[in-house]
């Protein structure tokens, strides 16, 4: 058994006896980590404030055969501050950390591009420059592309035209052209498909040019996507603020 250290970003806690806690950390170098963290829940703890989601934190484990031990906890960013007392922010970040959470699935398995993705979506959303929902959706869009599910957003997935992506195929993994397109497919605006791959693309001028009505849409789209490819939904996405905007499909296009 070793002590080893590392920083990471606090996903979850959980009551552990009377006064400890199992938290819940995705780190930069060991990835997701699962550690016991004693006697945080009193009122005397030295760092039970450090433990808490959303903040980024330097710690130090102890090694063990079961739960590791968190023995030291030093905050380097409590992103949580400006998020908990703003909804929509507040909201947009619990959906983060839970997504991060599934994505990386595998304990101690290395997560660097997710933990990174993490942090910069966590920092974006906390200084408050763009819409806790498009902040959110780029963030959804850059983790799936990263565990492997980029969606096609300016092809056809089916045979790689350019023109006339008129669909947006969940199953299929993402825009179709009128020729390839399936029923039952939802027929989003093309504005709506640009707004999703300037989120991919990291293009913020575009996206914070782009209206409400495609924005809306666009989330519709990225949350069945998103939760299309995990074996259980994101719970916390039915508390994000969205505006409802009904996605078409090619069965309901007029004829």
């Amino acid at each position: 058994m070793s002590l080893y250290r590392d920083e990471g970003i606090v996903l979850r806690t959980q009551k552990l006896g009377e006064a400890d806690r199992i938290v819940t950390v995705l780190t930069r170098r060991t990835g997701r980590i699962r550690a016991a963290a004693k006697g945080v829940r009193k009122t005397k703890s030295r760092f039970g404030a450090r433990l808490e989601p959303f903040t980024h934190v330097d710690l130090q484990f102890y090694e063990r055969r079961s739960l590791d031990l968190i023995t030291q906890a030093e905050t380097l960013r409590p992103y949580g501050e400006p998020l908990v007392t703003d909804y929509p922010r507040y909201t947009a970040g619990t959906a983060m950390l839970e997504t991060a959470e599934k994505l990386t699935a595998e304990e101690k398995e290395p997560a660097l591009r997710q933990f990174l993705l993490l942090l910069g979506g966590l920092r974006t959303l906390a200084d408050g420059a763009h819409d806790p929902r498009l902040v959110l959706d780029a963030y959804l869009l850059r983790s799936l592309s990263v565990a492997g599910w980029a969606p096609a957003l300016d092809e056809c997935v089916a045979c790689g035209s350019r023109n006339r992506l008129r669909a947006f195929a969940i199953a299929a993994g993402g825009a179709m052209c009128g020729n390839c397109r399936r029923p039952g497919a939802a027929t989003p605006a093309p504005p709506t498909l640009e707004l999703m791959l300037a989120l991919l693309r990291g293009d913020w001028e575009h996206a914070d040019g782009s209206q409400p009505r495609h924005r809306a849409e666009c989330s519709g789209l990225v949350a069945a996507y998103l939760q299309w490819h995990l074996e259980h939904g994101i719970r916390s996405l039915r508390h994000v603020e969205r505006e409802a905007a009904p996605i078409t499909t090619i069965d309901e296009e007029p004829g």
